[in-house]
């Protein structure tokens, strides 16, 4: 057995290193056994990194007749005492958001949004695609918060930091109900998703979009639906989302395609591909995100790209290393979205030269908040006069 400390160099090795990288994960015992997260992203499932204590699974070689249970999807209730989050970033087009759920079901390896479980004394890993929280009282808090008084209604996005269309969104439906009082309160919305089950919400939506108060992006990453399946496990294949724009854009709602995250010499070869495919399916606008490691997604993708493709470890990391000034993420505000250097620019100039062959537009659309009402029905304080 090695120590923790050297598993975790390992995650964070320089590439030139990356089959002892490969080996000291393996010996060390994180991986999880593949019957145990069969259909899911993740193939580590470490502490979070506030936690005290840190635990391992390790094979002594003594055998014995327990097998550990694989990771099921399981849903908690989560009662905040407010819905709406606010933010002040400098690189997003809004202010506010909504995150229905916490957690993602949809298991996707890259997910900047894994740290997030660590504040609930849960792992980035395998528990964030797994150990799911659902808000039902979501829609509840948001009419209260519509109705304070001096609100100043302005685009709401929701899909920001998890997908409000993750498979357990079939059962809560916690998601059409907030989009049910927005909608009686005329207020505006944009929402991101890389799942298809938006489109059971078009009823909805197209009326707003009537409006000018909604808009929709989804993220396609690959064509490709094998790698789709491996870094994507439980979102909608290619093909559906690519339906789900051509059915949202023929209801009449402004649709956007996200070639998001670009993953150098992992995907970034279809970034003409993806906007070409949207463009045909109805979308107006597009976008593109570099791939972003930030804290344990970084040792995320590391073993995930080690597992699924070890040929390609060290190039792709050279290159992340190579737009994020030497390291595996940079947070910089102006630098984290696009990257720098000369492999970033390249990306950038392909971006500009596609969009406009396709006619796509990378300004947002803007939404009406001039039509806004108040909600005034159950659950919302009344005035005193």
């Amino acid at each position: 057995m090695i120590n923790m400390s050297l598993a975790r160099q390992a995650a964070f090795a320089p590439a030139n290193t990356a089959d002892i990288a490969d080996s000291l994960l393996k010996e060390s015992g994180l991986r999880i056994e593949i019957d145990r997260r069969r259909g899911r992203g993740a193939g580590l499932n470490p502490s979070g990194r506030f936690e005290p204590r840190e635990r391992e699974v390790l094979d002594d070689g003594w055998q014995t007749f327990e097998t550990l249970e694989p990771f099921k999807t399981e849903v908690q209730v989560e009662r905040p005492r407010a819905i709406i989050t606010r933010n002040d970033s400098p690189d997003i087009p809004f202010d506010r958001s909504i995150n229905p759920y916490r957690g993602c079901e949809h298991g996707c390896i890259y997910c900047f949004a894994r740290p997030t479980h660590a504040y609930m004394g849960l792992s980035p890993g395998l528990d964030f695609e797994s150990k799911l929280f659902a808000k039902p009282d979501a829609a509840k808090l948001l009419e209260r918060e519509l109705s304070k008084p001096g609100y100043k209604p302005r685009t709401i996005a929701i899909g920001t930091n998890t997908d409000p269309y993750q498979p357990i969104e079939k059962e809560w439906r916690i998601m059409r109900q907030i989009l049910e009082v927005l909608a009686a309160a005329n207020h505006p919305v944009a929402i991101v998703t890389k799942s298809a089950l938006i489109m059971r919400d078009i009823d909805i939506l197209a009326k707003m979009a009537e409006k000018g108060l909604a808009r929709a992006a989804l993220s396609v990453t690959t064509m490709d639906r094998k790698l789709a399946r491996l870094m994507e496990p439980r979102a909608s294949t290619p093909t559906k989302r690519l339906e789900a724009i051509k059915a949202m854009s023929e209801a009449g709602i402004p649709t956007a395609v996200m070639a998001s995250p670009m993953i150098p010499a992992l995907n970034d070869h279809e970034l003409e591909r993806i906007l070409d495919a949207g463009a045909a399916a109805g979308a107006k606008e597009a976008s593109y995100v570099l791939l972003r490691l930030p804290l344990e997604v970084s040792p995320l993708f590391r073993d995930w790209l080690l597992r699924h493709y070890p040929d390609r470890y060290r190039h792709v990391m050279s290159l992340v290393r190579s737009m994020r000034g030497g390291k595996d993420y940079d947070a910089e505000f102006g630098k984290r979205m696009k990257g720098t250097g000369p492999y970033a620019w390249q990306i950038s100039r392909r971006f500009e030269l596609a969009a406009k062959k396709y006619g796509l537009t990378r300004r947002t659309i803007g939404l009406n908040s001039d039509l806004f009402v108040p909600p005034s029905g159950h659950g919302v304080q009344l005035s005193l006069l």
